[in-house]
């Protein structure tokens, strides 16, 4: 591996000698340690394969697991249906953070959350009640966020598209923020040969400025007494511990430790003394994370935050919404859900102890998916959403249901069409593959069509013989 000469200078210089040698030995490595995090809202009675199992995260025990190799997971139809994510392994210290410091239900923004890693993360380790906004300021990275969200299946989720500005003057108030700042991306040097040749030492410093104005703009969004946990995929001080300590004195919070290990490998800060927790490749099983905990001065209680608590406005497309008749709402408790006018014609399932806040959302942030998206209007019909197929609430009652073999269910996510077993009641039918959620066809009688969403479809032709067997079944 040919790294920056400058990189090279400066880090063995931040980490000295003998730690430097087993950071570049351990980017020399391949193949990069392979973990997925499972999904308890989908796959409590499941466990990995045998075969598979590797061992533990130990940061992340309840769902974390290293595996031995590396599966195809596009041909994986449980991937597709959100029982597991793949994630690096020191991603999942957010898991940690979260269940060492959150005890009861929060309002959580994950600020710069694209592809879905950490926000999947935080919803599992978050208590119940709790509500998570998830963010990507890009737009070309924005709809794979909404639909790793949407395959996760948690309702108490909301998915926006703005910069942390956004938020500013949007004035909704969080409890938590996740600030997984864009770095300079050192840590991807072994999975990623283009992000060696990005590197700079002007990049360093560009992204050292954008990351402090990030923190500042959404500062003001954090509760008195509130968590911000900041991180980044990158090794150096600058962007790092840096950045922390400058949070910490100039915006005016404490740095809180975590509970770690030394087995785990996690190397404690490397500049001045605050407690602080970096993944090096060599050093730790993980590709390259830093993270810190921070708790913004004040109290909560005794400094009370008022947010903007004016009534949103009712959109157009609210009030065609209210003009038409409102669809079954097909979850477990229908009454919790509020029913909301989303984008092009979907209807929004929210659940109404937290329905106000998102009329407030809608009104000032540009929501690309929240809670349980139901279907889209067609004509006097609702076609019902995959969002709502993979929806952990779903009530599974209400559509007739049909078990899929392995290779009708890649066919499926390949979006073909897919022959129902003869007697298959017409209408909207309910796919599964080894009993879970998939998606939706319609019968029509002489053929079904596949409502697969088109942008998710698998695009490789090639269908393996047999699948992949991730999980199995606990014993």
């Amino acid at each position: 591996m040919n790294l920056p000469s400058d990189f090279e200078i400066y880090t063995r210089n931040l980490l000295g000698d003998a730690l430097y040698s087993r950071l570049r030995e351990g980017l020399a490595e391949a193949p990069s340690p392979t973990s997925i995090r499972l999904n308890p809202f989908k796959a409590a009675s499941r466990e990995v394969n045998g075969q598979l199992m590797e061992s533990v995260v130990p940061w992340c025990p309840a769902t974390g697991r290293y595996l031995n190799e590396r599966p195809n997971f596009t041909f994986d139809p449980l991937f597709h249906a959100g029982a597991y994510y793949v994630q690096e392994a020191g991603s999942m210290l957010v898991d940690l953070a979260v269940r060492h410091l959150i005890t009861q239900p929060v309002r959580m923004l994950d600020l710069c959350a694209a592809p879905g890693g950490k926000s999947t993360a935080l919803r599992a380790a978050l208590p119940e009640g709790s509500l998570l906004f998830t963010n990507e300021p890009m737009r070309t990275r924005v709809q794979i966020l909404s639909e790793n969200i949407q395959k996760f299946g948690h309702e108490d989720v909301v998915v926006t598209n703005n910069y942390p500005r956004d938020y500013r003057k949007a004035r909704i108030m969080f409890d938590a923020i996740l600030a997984d700042v864009p770095c300079s991306g050192e840590g991807m040097f072994r999975k990623d040969e283009g992000a060696i040749a990005e590197w700079s030492r002007q990049n360093v410093v560009n992204c050292w400025r954008l990351q402090r104005e990030i923190v500042s703009d959404i500062w003001s969004c954090l509760r008195p007494g509130g968590l911000l946990i900041y991180s980044t995929c990158t090794f150096n001080a600058h962007e790092d511990e840096e950045n922390v300590e400058w949070i910490a004195s100039e915006l005016g919070a404490d740095i809180l430790s975590l509970p770690v290990e030394a087995e785990w490998g996690i190397t404690p800060a490397v500049v001045g003394d605050i407690p602080a927790y970096r993944f090096l490749p060599g050093v730790s099983r993980s590709e390259g994370l830093f993270l810190a905990v921070l708790r913004k001065h004040g109290d909560a209680a005794e400094a009370p935050v008022k947010e903007d608590n004016r009534k949103a406005p009712r959109r157009g497309r609210g009030e065609k919404a209210a003009a038409m008749k409102t669809p079954d709402v097909q979850l477990v408790s229908p009454s919790d859900y509020a029913v909301r006018q989303g984008a092009s014609d979907t209807l929004l399932a929210v659940p109404t102890r937290w329905a106000d806040v998102y009329d407030k959302a809608a009104a000032s942030l540009k929501v690309m998916h929240a809670g349980v998206q139901l279907g889209t209007v067609k004509g006097k019909d609702v076609v019902p959403s995959q969002s709502l197929a993979l929806s952990r609430q779903l009530d599974r009652s209400a559509f007739p249901t049909v078990n899929l073999a392995y290779a009708d269910a890649v066919a499926y996510l390949r979006k073909e069409a897919v022959a129902l077993p003869d007697g298959t009641p017409r209408g909207y039918v309910l796919l599964t593959y080894d009993g879970m959620p998939i998606g939706f066809e319609k019968n029509i009688g002489n053929r079904a069509n596949n409502l697969y969403p088109q942008e998710w479809r698998i695009k490789s032709s090639h269908v393996p013989d047999e699948a992949p067997a991730v999980l199995t079944q606990s014993v």
